[in-house]
């Protein structure tokens, strides 16, 4: 495979993996879902932040649960890493290439990535 056509297939990869997470948050009622591309910023931790919130640390879990469960079983994905499951106040899950934040909303304000990382290329989701 030549480089460019490797560099296509990666892309194709994270956008499905995106499209995955979007899509589990969705079911999960996660709301106020925002996709941060970092890709043009030099000092990024990843490539895309996807950030959302529950209302309730019951829900938090689930929409993170969610996620893990979806992309186990369709993209045969697992995190590299799982943080804050235990409060549920803010549950991180580390892709990579993808950082998904499921925050409640007190939180989501306070740290308030979205101004962190205001350079970003935002995408917002519907609420469903």
């Amino acid at each position: 495979m030549t480089s460019s056509a490797s560099i296509r297939s990666a892309e194709s990869a994270t956008e499905t993996t995106l499209e995955q997470i979007i899509d589990s948050i969705q079911e999960a009622k996660g709301k106020n879902i925002a996709k941060l591309d970092l890709r043009q910023l030099d000092d990024a931790p990843t490539d895309f932040f996807v950030i959302c919130e529950g209302s309730s640390t019951t829900q938090i879990k689930a929409i993170a649960d969610r996620i893990e469960r979806d992309l186990k079983t369709n993209l045969s994905e697992r995190p590299a890493h799982v943080e804050g499951s235990r409060n549920a106040q803010w549950i991180c899950l580390d892709y990579f290439n993808t950082i998904v934040h499921v925050f409640h909303p007190e939180l989501r304000a306070f740290y308030d990535l979205e101004d962190l990382w205001s350079d970003a290329e935002v995408t917002q989701y519907e609420t469903l």
